[in-house]
């Protein structure tokens, strides 16, 4: 079964940088588009960032300048670079992957990992 693992959240200052990482095992088909989401309290999910197969990557205008999507193909990992953190970015972050071959495709999830920025 396909599982979608992600690492990296934690607490951080305002102004402050996290990493996150994400890493699609089990995995016996092709991988599409990688992103990330996040979800704050009382919130919808809502898209951060996001990349396809061959690294064209687009953003929520919230997070332009200062966050940066990367993938490793090889690896089947996706990073999430976040630099200049503020309160506004706390959030539970959730990976998600479009994964399958031919016309069958399926969206996957990551479990989330919490970051959260506070002094």
């Amino acid at each position: 079964q396909v599982q979608l693992v992600e690492s990296g959240g934690g607490l951080v200052q305002p102004g402050g940088s996290l990493g996150l990482s994400c890493v699609v095992s089990r995995s016996p088909f092709s991988i599409n588009t990688m992103g990330w989401y996040r979800q704050a309290p009382g919130k919808e999910r809502e898209l951060v960032a996001d990349i396809t197969s061959g690294g064209s990557t687009s953003y929520a205008d919230s997070v332009k300048g200062r966050f940066t999507i990367s993938r490793d193909n090889a690896k089947n990992t996706v990073y999430l670079q976040m630099n200049s953190l503020q309160p506004e970015d706390t959030a539970v972050y959730y990976c998600n992957a479009d994964i399958g071959r031919g016309l069958s495709w399926n969206d996957y999830w990551g479990q989330g990992t919490q970051v959260t920025v506070s002094s």
